[in-house]
């Protein structure tokens, strides 16, 4: 998809010119405002398609609804330009103008929603799915490269998780980060990852014929405001281990990397961007596989830091992987830990594929991604750390079990991965279970994997 800025495209000659109309008021289209019914309000979302028969250089006009002015924010802008957008891809539009006529920043609203719905993983299917190829804006007020950059790197997310796992091997991922620009990327393979002592992350890694990849990518600038890391869950492919998941759980576990995704598309365009903070990308890369080399229920692993943690359940592995990460990740000097990762059903079951559940060991640091989510549209839900949580892991044999009972288990997770967080540094953990593949289209997105975390954490990167 080609982003074109233009002085004006009321003379764009296009397949589909889309204007906004305001509840009560006019649309900046003669045709639309002599033709539109009165049914037609101009309520968020709502839409009207009009051909234009030569009086105008774009085949169509279509007016969408932005609700009242008094109440539009970036979210009413995204979701009414969703709509708009699946119409032209319903009538085959391959070229489409934005004449948005609002005193707010609008670009990158608008052209995030663009190329959320112009987005489709066709890559093994024959035939391929129509796209809009070419899109028309103008008096743009806000940064539009910003839009360009975060929707390249929320596609190389999505692409990533969902590619099959024999494509998205641990090797594949390291191979990705490599040919990245302008970062400072190690790759440390399996013999090094020993003698850091990642008995956890080893456990997990060790019942797959593909080796493990830790990769570590730093984005570097003069003078940084701060510096932080963002840790992806890395599983390839998880089967659950000798704990093995039903055939129908296991299908979609090749997105079980979707947290890793996410980290490789945001240091993807980091350098483009050239944000005032120092960023490390960390990934744990590894495939839970059974073999005969498997780790087993009753083990005892030792994490980076020295805790001992008893294996409850192999299905329970992201949280060791992350364990050694987080340790990893603290002894950089940092400011700020990120991690995001498809860690628990229990997630999924709280808050469905809605938002995606957030804790740390900082409220306000929490309530700061909080917010950023808010403004980027995407919803993150506080979930408590209590310790009646972490009591539930206690181990007979060993520091903790990595799993406790039934209920509650994704604030159990959270308190499981707080043992490896100093205290020095801020930590938020992001669990997008239920967010980050979706078994059927929501919001403009299609089925599939959505990049969740992508437009948060790069709109909390920019913000410094």
């Amino acid at each position: 998809m080609e982003i074109k800025i233009v002085d004006s495209t009321k003379d764009v000659s296009c397949d589909v010119l889309i204007v906004n109309k305001f509840e009560g008021e006019l649309t900046s289209n003669p045709l639309v405002n002599k033709y539109a019914p009165d049914t037609f309000k101009g309520k968020p979302g709502e839409i009207f398609l009009i051909h234009t028969r030569n009086e105008f250089p774009s085949t169509y006009v279509l007016a969408v609804g932005f609700g009242d002015e008094q109440k539009l924010d970036n979210n009413v802008i995204r979701e009414s330009i969703v709509k708009a957008v699946k119409k032209c891809l319903e009538l085959k539009a391959n070229s489409i103008a934005f004449d948005i006529d609002t005193n707010s920043a609008f670009g990158i609203p608008t052209l995030m929603a663009t190329s959320i719905v112009n987005y489709h993983f066709d890559k093994y299917k024959t035939k391929k799915e129509h796209r809009i190829s070419e899109v028309y804006i103008s008096n743009v007020t806000n940064d539009i490269k910003i839009a360009e950059y975060v929707s390249e790197a929320m596609k190389l997310a999505r692409n990533l998780a969902n590619e099959p796992a024999a494509f998205a091997t641990p090797s594949k991922l390291a191979e990705i980060a490599q040919g990245f620009e302008g970062l400072e990327t190690t790759v440390y393979e399996e013999e090094q990852i020993r003698e850091m002592g990642m008995g956890a992350y080893l456990a997990v890694a060790q019942g797959s014929a593909q080796p493990p990849k830790f990769i570590h990518m730093k984005y570097s600038c003069e003078n940084p405001k701060k510096r932080i890391a963002i840790i992806g869950k890395g599983l390839c492919f998880d089967s659950g281990g000798l704990d093995i998941k039903p055939a129908a759980s296991m299908l979609n576990m090749k997105d079980d990397m979707s947290g890793a995704a996410c980290v490789l598309g945001i240091m993807k365009v980091l350098n483009k961007i050239q944000p005032n903070i120092e960023v490390h990308g960390i990934i744990a890369a590894c495939e839970n596989m059974p073999s005969g080399n498997s780790y087993k229920p009753g083990d005892i692993v030792t994490a980076k830091n020295g805790k001992t943690i008893e294996v409850d359940n192999t299905d329970a592995e992201g949280r060791l992987t992350l364990a050694d990460a987080l340790c990893y990740a603290c002894e950089l000097g940092v400011d700020e830990v990120i991690d995001i990762a498809t860690l628990t059903g229990a997630c999924m079951v709280a808050l469905g594929s809605a938002a995606s559940g957030i804790m740390g060991n900082n409220d306000e640091f929490v309530k700061d991604i909080v917010k950023t989510g808010e403004y980027t549209g995407e919803k993150f839900w506080q979930l408590p750390m209590w310790q009646e949580y972490r009591d539930n892991m206690n181990s007979d044999v060993a520091d903790m079990k990595n799993t406790g009972t039934r209920y509650g288990g994704a604030s159990a997770a959270g308190m499981f991965l707080k043992e490896f967080v100093t205290d020095n540094v801020k930590w938020a953990h992001l669990d997008v279970a239920g967010t980050a593949f979706l078994d059927k289209p929501q919001k403009g997105f299609s089925k599939g994997a959505t990049g969740v975390g992508v437009r948060t954490l790069l709109s909390y990167i920019i913000s410094y």
